[in-house]
């Protein structure tokens, strides 16, 4: 994947100037070698930040040793103005972190006051209205500290690439899907680019790719993906021609962005004027780390983008689609996994899911846009059944009013046989009937959601913390014991 950020963190150790600067020093250093040793490289700062002039100077070297993210690390107590103006002036995302006492035996020269400094430097970051990533439990021996790094990189990662991503839509979203629709105020907000275009641009550029000499060498590697599942050939050409179109747009209106995801047109007329579905290109090109969602939803689009960087692998957007039928749960779920029929549903679309997450694939033509429409312009969605194992189904959204909401729900795609059409799978997700009331009904969600192959949610959370979205407005799948605001207790 190479439309994902690859970021360079750095480590500055801070101290008060009524405590040894060695501390922090010698702490910061333990803290390096732990991480080197588990997780690779980090630059260190050899400047300790103690005072103001410090702190420029730090800046200045991390910025000139390139570091994209920074870690705050009190290794004493801490000057509280100096270290988070370093966050404040630093360009980037920032994580605070603090030194656990070493040993019993030394609690009078070597004892830090980390754990106290920790405290006045989460109330100065929020005197001056900076985020700043602060973990779980922020203090911790070295090889934590170094743990907690870790656990910052994909935050960071995530942090980095909306600061530098535009997303490209097609066309306004199509009639009845206004659930999709969302201002796109909040996208500047988080420092995401959007360019709008008429899908008719679109289809001039397509027209303007036919007999592209590159044409034949993208069906040759169609063909590659799909092996025995290529059952509609003749539709090839035609697809990579989309393909084409849409990969020379993004390196054509990129512009001053280095990451780049697209919210694409799909009907009404989509299928009649280019003579085919976008759906297996749509999946390719998420699978090459550039999302594409359907329906012209852009903060699908941003959801999708967000999940891949997280967890560096493909994703997926899917409707949150249909129940599961009593006499199939009985039949391939009831005493085999420990979940209510509530907990479980299909989620589904129409062949949007990259190759990569199916079980098995087939080029086909899209069964539900063929009900009103010549089967021959419906063809190009991929069909298969969802690849089992753990999942993340989450989503950013901004509200009809342009405030910002998001939902995390960590579950699994089940070992099911689905019996149905598109790109599609039996998902399950603890307490998913409250969920579905209370969270996506009750918050207005649109029927779209990203999913990421792996349990994410923890960096979900913390990503969308660090965005600004208010900790009432991240929800979750809420255990039986936990009951929901609007859940009515008698109920």
């Amino acid at each position: 994947m190479n439309n994902i950020p690859e970021i360079k963190v750095g480590i500055v150790a801070v101290s008060r100037d009524c405590f040894p600067m060695t501390l922090s020093e010698s702490r910061r250093q333990a803290v390096v070698a732990s991480y080197k040793a588990k997780y690779g490289d980090i630059y260190e700062c050899p400047v300790v930040v103690e005072s103001e002039v410090h702190m420029q100077q730090a800046l200045a070297d991390v910025n000139a040793n390139g570091c994209d993210a920074l870690v705050v690390y009190l290794g004493n107590f801490g000057p509280e103005t100096s270290e988070t103006l370093l966050a404040k002036y630093f360009n980037g995302p920032v994580m605070f972190v603090a030194a656990a006492e070493e040993t019993g035996s030394n609690l009078i020269d070597g004892r830090g006051d980390a754990y106290c400094g920790m405290l006045n430097a989460s109330y100065n970051l929020k005197l001056r209205n900076i985020r700043a990533y602060i973990p779980e439990y922020p203090v911790g021996t070295a090889d934590e500290v170094a743990d907690m790094i870790n656990e910052f990189m994909p935050i960071a990662r995530t942090i980095v690439g909306l600061n530098n991503l535009k997303i490209i839509s097609f066309g306004p979203r199509p009639q009845d899907f206004l659930a999709c629709n969302a201002p796109i105020k909040q996208l500047y907000n988080l420092g995401v680019e959007i360019e709008e275009n008429s899908e008719l641009d679109l289809f001039e550029a397509f027209k303007n790719h036919e007999g592209d000499a590159r044409i034949p060498e993208v069906v040759k590697s169609m063909e590659e993906e799909l092996g025995t599942g290529n059952k509609k050939p003749e539709i090839l050409p035609k697809l990579a021609q989309y393909e084409l179109t849409l990969l020379d747009w993004v390196e054509a209106h990129r512009g001053s962005r280095k990451y780049v995801a697209i919210a694409g047109k799909c009907w009404p007329a989509f299928q009649t004027q280019f003579g085919c579905v976008p759906c297996y290109v749509n999946s390719r090109l998420t699978d090459r780390g550039i999302p594409v969602s359907c329906e012209v939803d852009i903060y699908g689009a941003l959801s999708e983008f967000i999940g891949t960087v997280i967890s560096q692998d493909t994703v997926t957007l899917l409707d949150i689609n249909n129940t599961v039928p009593a006499d199939m749960f009985d039949e391939d779920i009831k005493g085999k996994y420990n979940y209510t029929q509530k907990d479980t549903f299909m989620g589904f679309h129409c062949g949007n899911t990259a190759a990569s997450k199916l079980s098995f694939c087939s080029m086909n033509f899209q069964r539900i846009m063929a009900r009103t429409l010549p089967e021959e312009v419906t063809q190009g969605t991929l069909e298969g059944d969802i690849i089992p194992g753990d999942i993340t189904f989450f989503r950013l959204q901004s509200t009809s009013d342009a405030k910002l909401r998001a939902y995390v729900a960590q579950g699994e795609v089940l070992p099911v046989a689905t019996r149905s059409f598109g790109a599609i799978g039996v998902f399950a997700i603890p307490e998913m009937g409250r969920f579905y009331r209370h969270v996506l009904v009750e918050k207005n969600y649109p029927h779209h959601g990203a999913v990421a192959f792996g349990h994410f949610g923890k960096a979900l959370y913390e990503v969308f913390k660090y965005l600004g979205v208010e900790a009432e407005e991240i929800d979750y799948n809420h255990p039986k014991a936990l009951p929901y605001k609007t859940e009515n207790p008698f109920a």
